[in-house]
């Protein structure tokens, strides 16, 4: 799908924030270490999303109770939903200087009804001029994501006729409905309660 850039900028696609602290010394470190294990920046990049999707479980599908926000909270923790992996895979990728940013999808249940936003990621290797998705959120029975830039292979391909969405905005950091409802999430209960319907 054809992405739109919030900022025109790569720059911000680099970026840190509080949400995508690719300085703290976890990330750091975490970057560091799969990046020896790669050598270059694609290699890099699918290590670095295979790590999130396999290593850090959704918490929808574990069970755990806590609710991260921070991409070094998301590391150490070993827990979050899509919006917090995607924040932690973010920062992974600009820690070794590739560009990237959240995208988003609105999803349904099979009858249409109840919706969610969906976090995704994006990321363009140096020298590329293409945005590729990408869902870190983890794969289960019934959802299979992988590492792909030619052709997507997301966890969850949205179907129209439910109303379902890819919204077409890059952003070079999270939106404030995704991340207000991870910050006044209490716990993952609540914020099954606070997730955004639509953008």
């Amino acid at each position: 799908m054809q992405l739109i850039q919030q900022s025109l900028d790569i720059h911000a696609y680099l970026a840190s924030s509080e949400a995508i602290d690719h300085w703290h010394p976890v990330v750091q470190e975490t970057a560091d270490t799969l990046w020896s294990s790669s050598g270059d920046a694609y290699s890099y990049a699918e290590a670095a999303f295979e790590f999130v999707r396999d290593t850090i479980p959704h918490s929808a599908d574990s069970g755990d109770p806590r609710v991260a926000w921070r991409a070094s909270d998301v590391l150490t923790t070993r827990n979050g939903i899509c919006y917090a992996k995607s924040h932690a895979l973010v920062a992974l990728l600009r820690a070794q200087g590739i560009p990237a940013g959240l995208c988003y999808q609105r999803l349904t249940d099979d009858g249409g009804t109840n919706p969610v936003v969906h976090g995704l990621v994006a990321v363009r290797l140096p020298g590329g001029t293409r945005w590729s998705r990408l869902d870190p959120r983890g794969n289960k029975p019934g959802v299979d994501a992988r590492f792909d830039l030619d052709q997507e292979r997301l966890a969850f391909p949205v179907r129209p006729e439910l109303g379902e969405i890819d919204y077409p905005e890059l952003h070079a950091a999270p939106h404030p409905a995704a991340l207000k409802a991870l910050q006044e999430s209490a716990d993952r209960p609540r914020l099954w309660r606070n997730l955004p319907t639509a953008l």
